[in-house]
């Protein structure tokens, strides 16, 4: 086990939230020290500190009177800065992660969580579980194309997907074994449809405790709770190109694992 004992560099950056970001707004452009002191509206007492460490430190340089960053504190942001945004991630939507299963997220998938630091919990009551995927779907209908992964049953999906055939929208979709059971026996005419649909694909998968949908617009993700049960209330949604992306990657990693069906 390698123990690495805080001191140093990694003191400067980690034990004062002040000095990491004197160094981002260094890296963004040089600075005077009043430039530094209005940005952060504060006095040379309280700044002029941190600014010596930084310097004694070989993470800024200092010529005239401007300060800038060097090619060591630039390399270091660098590193840092996805470290960071990992912190974020997790930070933001803290409960979420620490309440839910998270065994059927490939660790490859984890390791990238910071993609998804401005993602939101998206919560409704019990009581308005169905408004609540009402509203979803209708986020859905906005979109160009969809793929999604489901370990659990609504039943307003079976005509919602039928719709989404009808108006040739490409739909990809992964369920279940159990929820594919489940349509196949309960819905199996719409099932039909669907796989006859010319934009369509259907895959089956063993049982996973996940379900998500991405789109070109957004990505939202609920789980399950650590007991077992499903969360129907707790959404993580997010809109920009990283969460998108991070549950496009998620959704491939499923569909290489399922068998497709083409007919029932």
């Amino acid at each position: 086990m390698v123990i690495v004992k805080s001191k140093g560099l990694l003191s400067i950056l980690t034990f004062s939230e002040k000095r990491k970001d004197i160094l981002f707004l260094l890296e963004e452009k040089p600075c005077t020290l009043s430039d530094i002191k209005d940005y952060f509206n504060v006095s040379s007492p309280e700044i002029s500190p941190r600014i010596k460490e930084m310097l004694s430190s070989n993470l800024i340089g200092k010529t005239d009177k401007i300060y800038k960053i060097t090619p060591i504190g630039r390399a270091i942001i660098t590193s840092f800065r996805p470290f960071l945004e990992m912190i974020e991630s997790i930070e933001n939507n803290e409960s979420f992660w620490e309440e839910h299963y998270l065994g059927d997220i490939p660790q490859s998938m984890l390791d990238k969580l910071r993609d998804l630091k401005d993602c939101e919990v998206v919560s409704d009551s019990i009581e308005n579980i169905y408004e609540s995927h009402k509203t979803f779907t209708e986020n859905i209908s906005k979109s160009s194309y969809i793929k999604g992964i489901s370990s659990i049953f609504i039943p307003t999906y079976p005509d919602f997907v039928v719709g989404m055939a009808e108006k040739n929208v490409p739909t990809s979709l992964i369920l279940t074994e159990n929820v594919f059971s489940k349509v196949r026996d309960e819905h199996s005419e719409k099932l039909q449809y669907y796989l006859e649909s010319p934009h369509t694909e259907l895959f089956v998968i063993d049982d996973v405790k996940i379900a998500f949908v991405v789109t070109d617009i957004f990505f939202s993700m609920s789980l399950f709770f650590t007991s077992g049960a499903y969360d129907p209330r707790d959404d993580l949604v997010g809109y920009n190109p990283s969460a998108i992306k991070w549950g496009s990657d998620l959704f491939d990693y499923y569909k290489e694992r399922s068998r497709q069906i083409t007919s029932i």
